[in-house]
């Protein structure tokens, strides 16, 4: 078995063959973090307060650097020793904030008897999507398999990462994030539609209700999209 944990936002924690990932850590107080520029309100970040949750864990994977994602909070509170799993492109970056054990995932690599492989994302369309930088998802493989999609929006290698992986739960960062142009750079409504019609799983949705330009809440992705898993913040989910 393995158990998702939504502590807030994207933030998670997967544990898996007595291995406990955390993901994504944003572990900053409401107000750390300042309005996402260009967007259309401006309150400040995080939202919401991070829930009481044991954010015990082996090893920490990030998707990406966005803010969102990875926090001053996050540089602050985990361990410098802390084996931490990235893209290729930020492992520098992650070195020069202090961490000692950095191990960026070209394709794939194992960790504790759960294997990480890292899988193509789009953060957006066009030269927006460019102008994010890179980004990814990322497949843990153990006694189950569950795909992180990241911030991606639904385009055909996510479909191709599902077909290849089979997973066992498929977890995507919804929200409709966006700035005041252009079309959203993470999962909306529909996006999430196409995901749990080509899943043949559970699909978990989160990256909601936490950041000011994500403008798809849980209460309209609940209207708008049956058989997908919402989860609140601190929520625990068995696979």
């Amino acid at each position: 078995m393995a158990t998702i944990q939504l502590v807030r936002h994207a933030t998670l924690l997967v544990s898996m063959d007595g291995t406990t990932v955390l993901v994504d850590p944003m572990l900053g107080a409401p107000g750390d973090i300042p309005p996402i520029q260009n967007s259309p309100n401006d309150r400040e970040n995080p939202l919401v307060p991070l829930p009481d949750v044991d954010l015990s864990h082996d090893a920490v994977l990030v998707t990406h650097r966005h803010p969102d994602h990875f926090d001053d909070a996050a540089v602050d509170r985990l361990d410098d020793d802390t084996p931490l799993f990235c893209q290729p492109e930020e492992a520098d970056a992650f070195r020069e904030d202090g961490f000692t054990d950095v191990r960026p995932v070209a394709d794939s690599i194992t960790f504790d008897g759960v294997e990480i492989t890292r899988t193509p994302a789009r953060h957006g369309y066009g030269d927006l999507a460019e102008r994010m930088g890179p980004v990814s998802g990322f497949v843990l493989d153990g006694d189950r398999t569950v795909y992180l999609a990241g911030d991606t929006v639904w385009y055909d290698p996510v479909a191709e990462t599902i077909d290849r992986h089979d997973p066992d739960a498929v977890v995507v960062n919804a929200g409709a994030a966006r700035f005041v142009e252009g079309d959203p750079i993470t999962m909306d409504a529909d996006d999430v539609a196409s995901t749990v019609a080509a899943a043949d799983c559970p699909v978990v949705a989160v990256h909601m209700d936490a950041i000011n330009h994500c403008l798809l809440t849980r209460e309209d992705l609940r209207d708008a999209v049956s058989d997908v898993l919402i989860p609140e913040d601190g929520d625990e989910l068995s696979v």
